[in-house]
């Protein structure tokens, strides 16, 4: 196992990863003369700071690569699309830098409030400027938050011990946990129109992308003072800078810009504007607690395949993922065995989680399903990272559907496959001791193990039929391990899945589909 440590973080993060047995850490940073493209050809992890710009263009030396770690929260700098579309996991370090964050936040509050760099830089240049730098106290003031996540809480505490009004807008936050913090949810209206100071915590995404804009910032209440320690793009830089000079906003905190660094800024020089190269978050505390985080997190999903605060993937402990893998292992089954039966081009697929599988975080189940289906399809490899994109990629509609009480079988798992021409469906469960089962096909009730080597047989319900097909293995020195049978009285059909020990030729398949009675013959094949 070789990860591949392409920015600086701490030795104690370094010395988690050198500490299993086996596994070859490359300290880029440290190595003379190294190259990262060169390096990253047979690296299993890549762990990187903010510096490094994980491309698709680097991606594509890396075929080896099984997961990104950042160091911090923001992710601008990994091409999200293209390690999805690889099937690379993305892990950021959420909450590790919250509390650096906002004591910077704090002290921009305090540092536009009674102007200290204005007047750090009056004394220095043999100015005393008493009466002019008159400042104002935040007690009393009303603090808007926009981004109500572990950042904006802890500002939020803070301020509070301030004796500040804190409002917040966030759409994803229930009133009351914001209520138990002593925070006012508002719609982002009231937030803008009610705030002394503007605070920004959201995270990055086309809808926000200028969120603080010419229209927003004129209806903000004047004089508003705003910071921003989140993203550069959050603020449309042009207007901010008008708003300023237009005495609408009265300053000004960044320490982030929509291109960093910020060559030739008017907002940067500005006299009302504080500003910082991006480190809120570069504190020691900080960077030692995201480092060991990171670090813990990629040696975990190495190991046992759990990715904790994956941004392409949903979040689950490692307790939640060993609970889940044995539905993943039936989903990736039932979804191969389909690909195998249906044998076309797959236009839909239909997945429906029952009992207390109904209850749990199923996206993970869902990808094993999809990748379960494709790998029988595509000639690249999908993973449970990359299988929901491919399918997407590939016009296949994915619907779900949950009921905690509709099967007879507690915990199963539901598959329909929708081709060109026919739909088929099977039902499994995981068993006693993690055994996977099909319990039915086509609504017709069958039990049998899903391993192995399977054929699956549709043929009339008419006598004989099993007999001559044992007797045809048996003279073809084909072993079966287990005969299963279903039927269809109102369609005068049934259904046979024969679990056998070895592969079976196509010689003694032509010999099958020679029974008259016989109407399809399928070899599939499960893996372990």
């Amino acid at each position: 196992m070789k990860i591949l440590v392409a920015d600086n973080i701490s030795e104690k993060a370094l010395q988690i990863l050198q500490a299993e047995g086996g596994w070859q850490v490359v300290n880029l940073p440290k190595q003379k003369g190294a190259s990262l493209v060169e390096e990253i050809r047979d690296a299993d992890a890549l762990l990187v700071r903010s510096a490094t710009k994980v491309t698709a263009e680097l991606l594509e030396h890396a075929p080896k690569l099984r997961a990104v770690g950042r160091a911090g929260v923001g992710v601008d700098n990994v091409d999200m699309e293209a390690a999805t579309r690889r099937g690379i996991v993305v892990m950021n370090t959420p909450g590790g830098s919250a509390t650096s964050v906002a004591e910077q936040t704090l002290g921009f509050m305090l540092g536009l409030a009674r102007r200290i760099p204005e007047a750090d830089a009056s004394l220095k240049a043999g100015k005393w400027e008493k009466k002019r730098l008159t400042g104002s106290e935040l007690r009393g003031k009303t603090l808007g938050l926009i981004g109500f996540g572990r950042i904006g809480s802890e500002v939020a505490r803070l301020a509070r011990a301030l004796e500040m009004q804190v409002l917040a807008y966030d759409p994803y936050v229930g009133s009351r946990l914001a209520g138990e913090q002593g925070v006012k949810l508002a719609a982002l209206k009231e937030v803008l129109a009610e705030s002394d100071y503007l605070s920004l915590h959201a995270s990055l995404t086309p809808e926000t992308r200028h969120l603080i804009n010419a229209a927003r910032l004129a209806a903000t209440r004047r004089g508003v003072r705003i910071i921003n320690c989140a993203r550069g793009e959050l603020i449309d830089e042009k207007a901010l800078f008008e708003a300023i000079e237009g005495g609408q906003v009265a300053g000004a905190a960044l320490d982030v810009f929509e291109a960093e660094p910020p060559k030739d800024s008017p907002l940067v020089r500005h006299p009302r504007v504080i500003a910082t190269p991006h480190i809120a978050g570069s504190t020691e505390e900080a960077q030692e607690i995201v480092g060991i985080s990171i670090a813990e997190q990629v040696r975990d999903f190495l190991k046992y395949g759990a990715p904790r605060n994956a941004v392409n993937l949903p979040a689950v402990t490692a307790e939640e993922y060993q609970k889940l893998q044995p539905y993943l292992e039936l989903g990736e089954k039932l979804g191969s065995f389909l690909a195998q039966v249906a044998g076309e081009r797959v236009e839909e697929v239909r997945i429906s989680y029952d009992g207390g599988l109904a209850e749990v975080n199923t996206h993970l189940v869902r990808n094993a399903v999809l990748k379960g289906i494709l790998n029988q399809v595509l000639s690249e490899e999908a993973n449970l990272v990359s299988a929901g994109a491919l399918a997407q990629e590939r016009g296949i509609e994915v619907v779900e559907l949950r009921s905690a009480r509709r099967a007879a079988f507690s915990n199963s798992l539901g598959i329909a496959v929708k081709t060109e021409s026919d739909t088929v469906s099977v039902l499994g469960m995981v068993g006693l001791q993690g055994a996977q089962r099909i319990l039915g096909i086509n609504d017709i009730d069958i039990e049998a193990p899903l391993k192995g080597v399977i054929l699956y047989i549709r043929n009339q319900d008419v006598p004989g039929v099993i007999g001559r097909v044992g007797t045809l293995l048996g003279d073809c020195q084909v072993n079966i391990a287990n005969f299963a049978l279903g039927r269809n009285q109102q369609a005068g059909e049934a259904l046979g899945l024969v679990n056998v020990d070895s592969p079976v030729s196509p010689e003694v398949l032509e010999k099958l589909r020679a029974i008259s009675a016989i109407r399809t013959v399928k070899v599939v094949t499960i893996g372990p």
